[in-house]
């Protein structure tokens, strides 16, 4: 680990709660030097839905590169992106109903935010962003504005600005959000300014796994046509089938103005991010959003496979919501008779302890024992599943038997239950 502790910046994270250096990864494992396996729960963070060096796309991949394809091509056409916009047009957009244009900001999460953000304001001349407690949007200075996280935004060094922040459902106990928003928007004394946009998470990943129902969000869109407000979908974690459908709001019926993309859309961890924009908003000049990295044609390929072999048709959906419908179940079950409650939706559920100690105990167990798995929440008080989406039903069992095994040896059985 030396080098790691000389070298590389303090700034690293995950690493420290995972103290192994891997030499390979395949499906839902991974490997460490000394040869042991771990199941991986964790997933990049949601990046790698389809898993480590998934054959599929690893094949088109490596055809790919070893046929000379373009690699970098900045913004130029070429026969990979081309490949990409068709098919994410015919399979994803189409027939969802969705006409936004397709725009390739930098690769990352934060950009395809910050450029949201950045048409938001100059489409409406308003500068006001209305973001939720608890949410998590990114780490340059825009997005991070929008984020709710203390740590977080302890790291920018100058006044975050231009954002309201509301609760978010289920904040508080009684405190019905949407209708104080709606109050402050039609009392001209309330001092809140006529916000550009808001921007929202159906499932808050780095928030504790709070979720949006479909009623709140159907307010919120509401809320929004009514007083000419621009509705951002963040679906940076969400997205990608996540929650059981590609994009996590279609149960809700909604349809966002701008929606954000990154993590798993390339399928194959390569840096890739879209922001989706309703055809009459796509209002930046040429290069007024610019980017190096924006195209990756690496990225271009692997993104298409994904699309043609899992959401040309339902059967993909369909088996990510019977996983998910045996993952709540399991989790349910392990926290009955315990303090430990469910949260979350789909594939992307976990459990809520009364603090970070326990949950980190929990996930230190677990690793321990082989499985990687995380903590999100205000507090890291939440133990997050994100196992890839084609983790197989017995890889899954295998996991939840860990985790279940961690949370029996914190002794967190009520006395009734016991």
């Amino acid at each position: 680990m030396g080098i790691f502790k000389d070298v590389e910046s303090n700034v690293r994270s995950y690493c420290r709660g995972i103290p192994a250096i891997f030499k390979s990864a395949k499906g839902s494992e991974m490997v460490d030097e000394h040869g042991k396996v771990y199941l991986d729960f964790l997933a990049g963070a949601g990046t790698l839905n389809y898993g480590h060096n998934n054959p599929v796309l690893k094949k088109a991949l490596l055809e790919y590169i070893e046929a000379d394809g373009v690699t970098h091509g900045l913004d130029f056409h070429t026969e990979a992106k081309a490949a990409f916009l068709h098919a994410f047009s015919d399979i994803i957009l189409k027939p969802r109903g969705l006409n936004h244009a397709v725009m390739f900001p930098g690769p990352t999460g934060t950009n395809a935010v910050e450029a949201a953000l950045k048409i938001a304001r100059k489409v409406t001349g308003r500068h006001t962003i209305v973001s939720f407690t608890n949410g998590f949007h990114g780490m340059s200075l825009g997005a991070l504005a929008a984020t709710g996280n203390q740590h977080h935004r302890g790291g920018a060094g100058v006044p975050l600005q231009g954002v309201f922040r509301l609760p978010y459902e289920g904040y508080m106990d009684g405190l019905d959000s949407l209708t104080y928003f709606e109050t402050l928007m039609e009392d001209p004394s309330s001092g809140m300014d006529h916000p550009a946009a808001v921007i929202v998470e159906i499932v808050q990943g780095e928030g504790g796994l709070n979720a949006a129902t479909d009623e709140w969000l159907v307010r919120l869109e509401s809320i929004c046509r009514k007083h000419d407000i621009l509705l951002i979908a963040d679906d940076i974690q969400a997205g990608c089938g996540r929650t059981g459908t590609f994009f996590s709001f279609e149960p809700s019926g909604i349809e966002p103005d701008i929606i954000t993309l990154s993590k798993s859309l390339s399928g194959y961890g390569l840096p890739f991010a879209l922001t989706l924009i309703r055809r009459e908003l796509d209002q930046f000049e040429p290069g007024e959003h610019n980017g190096t990295f924006r195209g990756n044609n690496l990225a271009f390929i692997t993104a298409r496979v994904a699309l043609e072999h899992y959401w040309a048709d339902m059967d993909f959906t369909h088996e990510i919501q019977a996983k998910a419908k045996h993952l709540r179940k399991r989790l349910a079950d392990m926290a009955e008779g315990t303090p430990l409650f469910l949260k979350g939706r789909g594939l992307m559920s976990g459990l809520s302890c009364p603090n970070g100690d326990i949950a980190s105990a929990i996930t230190s167990d677990c690793f321990e024992n082989g499985m990687i798995i995380e903590t999100s929440g205000p507090n890291d008080e939440v133990v997050k599943c994100l196992a890839p989406l084609t983790t197989t039903m017995d890889e899954l069992n295998k996991g939840l038997d860990l985790l279940d095994a961690a949370i029996e040896r914190q002794n967190l059985k009520t006395t009734e239950s016991a």
